[in-house]
This record gives structure tokens, C-alpha cells and sequence, in this order.
């Protein structure tokens, strides 16, 4: 009976020794596998290669690829953009010249079967009639005055601070007659109202023309040509009362 007890207790003792070793076993095994390398070394790639591009030659046609594609034309025509014409600028012309000016005319008498009549049927010419032409370009009306010749005529020239820029502010009226029987204006012509001058070609100055000067200091010098000559009428006086029958 004492020899089998102890035997159990040897078996007992056994068992402990083994499953004390197993658990240290496995206890170094864990410490292991959790533990890290002492060395630690980063990781290694593999060398990588430069990035291979096509040769750059023009690309062949293909072998069998031979013929050539016709070109269609587009089924409606391009549109094209606006055309503008070149713009088109106004002739220059030379800008006219600045001159004195000159008026003429011819008065007449009226007879007396015509009187009130806007004619000159059966009309005499009248000497020594006075006529006067008036500008109006400034404050104060410039006035010229002149009388008809035998033949009814007169010509007189304008102040000298009157040139043709200023002669559509002018005209001329008729002033009197020195006939007593034959010294009612009439508005032939507008004898009365004014007349306006209406510029005539003269192929040359006349021969009184003053010497020509230049305008006044606060313009540009300007040099002036020949008088420009204007005319008016043909006025007419006539008699006071009609004929009597």
C-alpha cells in the first residue's frame, strides 16, 4: 500500500514538471514572435525604368492603304464674313478768298401810263438818282451812298471793313430822284425793301480800286484781291400821280 502511494506521488510530480516546461515553452515562443528585430532595414524596391517614347517619324500610310480619299465639297457654301465699303470722305476745295466789294446797277424812269405796273416798258434812264447801300454786319449800319451817271448807272465800292464774308448782310436801296415829276421809288426789283447783292464776275479791278491792304491788326494778315463786283436792280422811280386822260 506504501509502495503504490508513492508511486502516485512520482506520477503527480511528473506531470507538474512537464506541464511547467510546456508553459515556459510557450511563453518564450510569444515573447518571440512580439518582440522586435534588433535590425531594422528599409524595404528594397527594384530599380525602375525611364519611361519609353515613340520615335517621332511622320506615320507611314499603312500597306495596303494605297488609294487616296476624295475630298467632298461642303453641301452649302462657307459663310464669309461682312464687307464694309471704304469710308468715303467729302472733296476738300480751297476755301474762297476775302475781298472788298463793289456794287453797280442802272435806275430808271417810268412813265406815266405804266405807273403802279412792275415794268420797265417804255422806261427812261434817270440822271443824278441817288442809291445807298447798307451793311448791317456791326452795331451800327454802315452806309454807302452813290448817284447815276447820263446812263443811269452808278457804281460805288463798300466801306473797307466790309468784305465779301460780310456781303450777305448788305443791300441797296433806292434813296431819291432828282426829278420832280418822276421821283416815286418803286419796289421793282426790291428798290425799297433792299436789294440783295448778287455777286458778278469781273475780269478786272476798275480803275479807281483803291491800293489794297489788309484786314485789321486782330485778324490774320490776309491779302486782299481785286474788288468782287455784285449787282443789283434794275430800279425805278416813277411819277407821282398817273397820266391824265
Amino acid at each position: 500500500m506504501a509502495k503504490a502511494l508513492v508511486l502516485l506521488q512520482l506520477t503527480l510530480l511528473q506531470a507538474a514538471a512537464c506541464f511547467t516546461v510546456s508553459g515556459n515553452e510557450a511563453e518564450g515562443v510569444a515573447f518571440s514572435a512580439q518582440s522586435p528585430s534588433p535590425f531594422h532595414h528599409s524595404p528594397i524596391y527594384p530599380p525602375s525604368e525611364s519611361p519609353k517614347y515613340p520615335n517621332s517619324h511622320p506615320p507611314y500610310p499603312h500597306p495596303h492603304h494605297n488609294h487616296r480619299h476624295k475630298i467632298q465639297p461642303p453641301s452649302q457654301p462657307p459663310v464669309q464674313p461682312p464687307t464694309h465699303s471704304p469710308v468715303q470722305y467729302p472733296p476738300s476745295y480751297p476755301l474762297p478768298k476775302r475781298s472788298l466789294l463793289a456794287v453797280q446797277g442802272v435806275v430808271f424812269c417810268k412813265p406815266c401810263n405804266y405807273s403802279g405796273v412792275d415794268t420797265l416798258s417804255g422806261a427812261t434812264p434817270l440822271v443824278g438818282a441817288s442809291v445807298k447801300l447798307q451793311c448791317n454786319n456791326t452795331k451800327r449800319p454802315l452806309v454807302q451812298e452813290a448817284k447815276t451817271d447820263k446812263n443811269g448807272y452808278f457804281y460805288m465800292m463798300a466801306p473797307k471793313s466790309i468784305t465779301t464774308f460780310g456781303s450777305h448782310k448788305c443791300k441797296v436801296f433806292l434813296s431819291s430822284s432828282p426829278m420832280a415829276t418822276c421821283n416815286k421809288p418803286t419796289d421793282l426789283h426790291y428798290g425799297v425793301q433792299g436789294a440783295i447783292l448778287m455777286p458778278q464776275k469781273l475780269p478786272q479791278p476798275p480803275a479807281q480800286a483803291p491800293e489794297l491792304s489788309p484786314l485789321s491788326p486782330r485778324d490774320d494778315p490776309v491779302v486782299l484781291f481785286p474788288y468782287q463786283l455784285f449787282t443789283v436792280g434794275p430800279f425805278a422811280f416813277e411819277p407821282q400821280t398817273k397820266c391824265p386822260h
